[in-house]
């Protein structure tokens, strides 16, 4: 069993962000690459992962990403530079 996560997708430096949560990154990072899904990272090109956060619980990792989704966006930026500085 893999642990649930909240990730973070950019369309690229500067660009649009997206804020999910998985309990299987890699084939949920494949889905927003391949576009295998009609979504909203389809719509913007948002395709690479650019953070990621493991969570004991679901329940934990739904919060963190509610949390996340409601912070400023210069915030989010902070939090993906300060572990992914490129």
């Amino acid at each position: 069993m893999t642990l649930p996560c909240v990730y973070i997708l950019a369309s690229g430096r500067n660009g649009t962000l997206y804020v999910g949560v998985t309990r299987n990154i890699v084939r949920r990072v494949w889905e927003h690459r391949t576009d295998a899904i009609e979504s909203f990272t389809q719509k913007h090109r948002v395709h690479h992962l650019v953070y990621c956060e493991f969570h004991e619980t679901m329940p934990d990792a739904i919060l963190r990403e509610k949390r996340i989704k409601r912070w400023r966006r210069a915030w989010r930026v902070g939090l993906i530079e300060r572990d992914n500085p490129q």
